[in-house]
């Protein structure tokens, strides 16, 4: 699997403002989503599909096409063609011929976007659809179609089963959705460190205020740093560490902490 399809924090920009490709990428993120779907008004569609570029980072640039059946569609698959882009990113995705096709005839990697029932029910055969590498979750949209809370209650089952689905395809852990608040440092952490211990490695990011906040939802906190270092220093087979049982799935665990902590040597 690419390694620029690894990203924790992926920003989006709207595909009709250029003048900000470039600041997004600059911004701290590790990824940039172009965004010819949402972001973008009806009336501006041709003008974002003819203002993409990709020459403005070095960074992995992802593009959010239009989805199957709208007007769009076709235009922005002809416009892609001709950029040099490390995925493109399919709005609310349900299996069936038509995705199957259309992960078939693009050049680079598919995110799959699961923004509705029919795509959560279908999760595990999207996951293992050819040419999809990662799925991500649309949370809003998601809830827009089920009228239900955009809270973590709410949205449990929906996150662990996208986390399921992409192991049961060998597939990286899936990308949380957005939070939709920008100055709330705290909830965005939260949100952040809710996803990580789901199973999610990533984070969808609207703002780039929201960027430091995702990070430090999902770095290792000074308790399971000092946990894991007892962990792995504990010898091999069973042993006991702070009067738990520990064996090898949780020294597994362990490294994994230490290694998100930036501790080469786990």
């Amino acid at each position: 699997m690419s390694a620029a399809l690894d990203c924790l924090v992926p920003l989006f920009v709207p595909g009709n403002r250029p003048e900000r490709f470039g600041k997004a990428a600059s911004a701290g993120c590790d990824a940039v989503i172009l965004d010819l779907e949402d972001a973008v008004a009806r009336d501006d569609k041709a003008a974002a599909r003819a203002a993409l570029r990709d020459d403005f980072t070095d960074l992995p640039i992802i593009l959010r096409i239009n989805g199957l059946g709208t007007p769009w569609h076709e235009a922005d698959i002809a416009e892609l063609m001709g950029l040099k882009l490390a995925a493109v990113m399919v709005p609310k995705a349900e299996a069936g011929e038509a995705f199957a096709k259309l992960c078939a005839r693009l050049p680079m990697p598919v995110i799959a976007l699961i923004e509705s029932a029919r795509g959560l029910a279908d999760a595990r055969l999207i996951a293992a659809t050819g040419n999809v590498a990662r799925l991500a979750f649309g949370s809003i949209d998601f809830c827009a179609d089920l009228g239900c809370a955009h809270s973590r209650e709410a949205l449990l089952a929906a996150r662990s089963e996208l986390v399921l689905a992409s192991r049961l395809a060998s597939l990286l852990p899936p990308i949380d959705g957005v939070t939709t608040a920008i100055d709330d440092a705290a909830m965005i952490a939260g949100d952040a460190r809710h996803a990580r211990e789901l199973g999610f490695s990533g984070k969808l990011c609207i703002h780039p205020r929201q960027i430091e906040a995702i990070r430090a939802g999902f770095a290792p906190d000074p308790g399971e740093i000092a946990w894991a270092r007892k962990v792995l220093v504990s010898g091999d087979g069973a042993a006991a560490v702070d009067g738990a049982m520990v064996d090898e799935p949780v020294r597994l665990r362990a490294r994994s902490i230490l290694i998100r902590a930036g501790e080469s040597g786990a």
